[in-house]
């Protein structure tokens, strides 16, 4: 007789977890949605900007997209931003996007980052999670026409395009990045 009490409290947990697990997944996918969408307005902003662009996105064998990146400092200087990979104009997987600043800074501002890759074994080097940039990599601001003669260096090409806020800053750092697959 007392095996009933037990048995329906299994079938609860059971129950109760099953909606705790869809409810994740569904959060997730809703999350990952948005990030998609807002890559497909950075991409379209990017090639407004810069029709060039519209070139890279072509001919890159991948690339990866970050629509909104927040960084604030005074002092020491953070910033992070969630977006897609794509291989040959598919999305692959997600990607994670970190970085510390340490210098003159203050404020705060957001900005899209945009990192083409010319070959399979820069976007691998990338998708092995063994990929950062130090203080000297150099990102190209995505204006009319700035894509017209600037150079692969290592495989990579980064865009950045301001989207707001005000930032002063005389900073070192670098950025590193997560990959995860789909």
């Amino acid at each position: 007789m007392k095996k009933q009490p037990v048995i329906t409290l299994a079938r609860s947990i059971i129950l109760f977890s099953l909606l705790f697990i869809g409810t994740a997944a569904l959060a997730q996918s809703s999350k990952d949605n948005k990030i998609i969408a807002d890559c497909d307005s950075a991409k379209a902003e990017f090639i407004q900007t810069d029709p060039l662009l519209k070139n890279l996105f072509e001919s890159a064998y991948g690339y990866v997209i970050f629509p909104n990146v927040g960084k604030g400092a005074v002092g020491v200087g953070g910033a992070t931003g969630n977006g897609m990979v794509y291989e040959k104009g598919k999305i692959i997987g997600k990607a994670k996007m970190s970085q510390v600043t340490v210098g003159f800074q203050f404020g705060g501002q957001a900005y899209r980052e945009l990192i083409f890759f010319e070959s399979k074994a820069a976007l691998d080097k990338f998708k092995g999670n063994d990929f950062e940039f130090s203080a000297q990599a150099s990102a190209v601001a995505a204006t009319k026409g700035a894509s017209a003669n600037v150079k692969f260096t290592n495989g990579v090409l980064i865009f950045t395009q301001q989207k707001g806020g005000v930032m002063y800053e005389a900073s070192v750092g670098g950025q590193k990045f997560k990959y995860t697959p789909n």
